[in-house]
């Protein structure tokens, strides 16, 4: 009996211990920063003077906005149809500049009810494959293939970001210009156009990708 009395104690000692040797033989980084969730439009603890995720949702969201209100587009007869053409970057920041475009169509397409419409152009080599299967018969259409064409645009929407820099032994300072316009297909006049500017300074610079 005095054994059964002292085996259960000892037992649990040792599979404590057992545990504790398990949790230390992780990866620990008591010194690091855990991650943090936040908003696209928050500016967080990781941050440089450049083009961030808030800067993006600021600007996309202007544009859209600008956008709907624009005459061409809010008193259109019917609905006018847009192409994408791609965003040319001029700052030192190597970002992923179109992505600018596919937030402002996300943002029209989810909002604009219908007030406006975007041609799906990058995806044309499919597209295209799929028109020549159901004009030869080889897969089904609910409409006559004979007739079914694609649309054309009315509409170019595009853009442009500039930046300046400034080093001294103090910090770094950059300013971005983002720029978005609005091109008649047929005349090439520019029916819209809006901008917005940034600038940010900093001890330290920081690497973009």
């Amino acid at each position: 009996m005095k054994l059964t009395r002292y085996f259960i104690p000892i037992s649990a000692l040792a599979i404590a211990g057992f545990l504790s040797g398990c949790a230390s033989s992780g990866v620990r980084n008591p010194s690091g920063v855990p991650v943090t969730e936040m908003r696209p439009d928050e500016r967080g603890f990781v941050a440089g003077t450049g083009v961030e995720s808030q800067d993006m949702v600021m600007v996309t969201d202007k544009m859209a906005r600008s956008i709907l209100s624009t005459p061409q587009i809010a008193n259109a007869q019917g609905t006018p149809r847009v192409v994408l053409d791609p965003v040319i970057n001029e700052t030192r920041f190597p970002i992923n500049k179109d992505i600018f475009l596919s937030r402002i169509r996300a943002e029209l397409n989810t909002k604009a009810r219908g007030k406006v419409l975007f041609l799906a152009r990058e995806r044309m080599a499919a597209l295209e494959k799929e028109r020549q299967m159901k004009q030869s018969g080889q897969v089904t259409s609910t409409t006559d293939p004979n007739v079914q064409e694609f649309k054309g645009a009315d509409f170019f929407l595009t853009g442009k970001l500039e930046g300046m820099t400034t080093r001294t032994k103090a910090g770094t300072s950059d300013y971005v210009l983002y720029t978005f316009q609005l091109i008649d297909a047929r005349t090439t006049d520019i029916i819209w156009e809006d901008h917005a500017e940034i600038k940010k300074q900093g001890l330290e610079d920081a690497a973009y990708r």
